[in-house]
């Protein structure tokens, strides 16, 4: 592998190219070897200033770092639209010829097998393959929309050079698999695009894997159900005492004269009379048995299992 150098990209791809049949995709490509090298040799970059690779739909050019990136992009901004527009005026509807365009800066090395590698080649290879740029072209009456990498705007493209109106391109993040890539549109950003702009946008995506799942809904606490009274013991935990149902009258029915101190839970029923329960004259043994009252925040009745059986046993004793 050669040592990397730094190179201008240029990437230009034919838009809904698998949709044509073989003929039609003959002629686009054609075409688009014919745009290509017009606005290249219009920018004064000749075929010793430049590298191809063919990639079926799309072309890309390796050009020389000391060819004019402010020619190209002048090229690109004002001779292929005119070219575009020349072919498909002539051309039927199928065989409509619209690009997608990228330039960007970085180092490239070229491998035994003549494949080019380099991290700044694969950004700009995901900004041509990004749904922002393609929405963009999809929304334009125009046949051509590009963007360039952060490096071009920042060395070119925001100190408005003659042919290149720095007002014309807006920021915008291109999610990829390596993270959020920033990059400048010609033109207008389309809505509802999955990639976003950067004026009021939707914020990237967080990669971390920590944000909550769309839609997730935070914890809500649980209530308690009918007849259950909750309450904090001492330690702090929340308890509940079934109170008010036929099962817990039934419970502590020998427990029906003892009134619970103040702040004890679950006792509502406690202060009847002793008869309502059948045990009119059991109520003073039934406190001794284990029903005595409890200081005040202590569990209630119905949560203590020894005073519960000792007024079961003392509801059953005759006077």
């Amino acid at each position: 592998m050669t040592d990397p150098v730094n190179r201008t990209i240029l990437l230009l791809d034919i838009e809904k190219y698998s949709d044509r049949d073989d003929v039609e995709q003959a002629y686009l490509r054609r075409m688009l070897y014919d745009i290509t090298d017009r606005a290249l040799e219009s920018a004064g970059i000749d075929e010793r200033l430049r590298l191809r690779a063919d990639r079926g739909d799309s072309v890309m050019e390796l050009i020389d770092a000391n060819a004019s990136v402010t020619a190209l992009l002048r090229a690109l901004l004002t001779e292929v639209p005119e070219l575009l527009r020349s072919v498909n005026r002539t051309a039927s509807s199928s065989a409509q010829i619209r690009l997608r365009g990228v330039v960007a800066t970085g180092y490239v090395a070229v491998d035994e097998l003549d494949g080019w590698v380099g991290s700044d080649l694969n950004h700009a290879c995901r900004l041509l393959d990004a749904r922002l740029l393609r929405a963009a072209l999809r929304e334009r009456p125009d046949d051509f929309a590009l963007c360039v990498s952060e490096g071009v705007h920042t060395g070119i493209v925001r100190h408005g050079h003659p042919g290149i109106p720095a007002d014309d391109f807006h920021p915008v993040t291109v999610d990829s698999k390596n993270g959020p890539l920033r990059a400048w549109l010609h033109g207008p950003v389309p809505h509802g695009a999955d990639d976003h702009g950067e004026g009021g946008g939707a914020p990237a995506p967080d990669c971390s894997g920590e944000s909550p799942a769309p839609g997730a809904a935070s914890p809500t606490p649980r209530t308690p159900s009918p007849g259950t009274a909750e309450r904090t013991g001492p330690s702090g935990v929340t308890g509940a005492a079934e109170s008010t149902g036929p099962s817990a009258a039934a419970g502590t029915a020998g427990a029906a004269g003892t009134a619970q101190p103040t702040g004890t839970a679950g006792a509502t029923e406690s202060a009847q009379p002793a008869r309502a329960a059948g045990a009119t004259e059991s109520a003073q043994p039934a406190r001794a048995a284990g029903a005595a009252a409890q200081p005040a925040g202590a569990a209630g009745v119905a949560a203590q299992p020894a005073g519960a059986a000792g007024v079961a046993g003392a509801a059953l004793q005759s006077p």
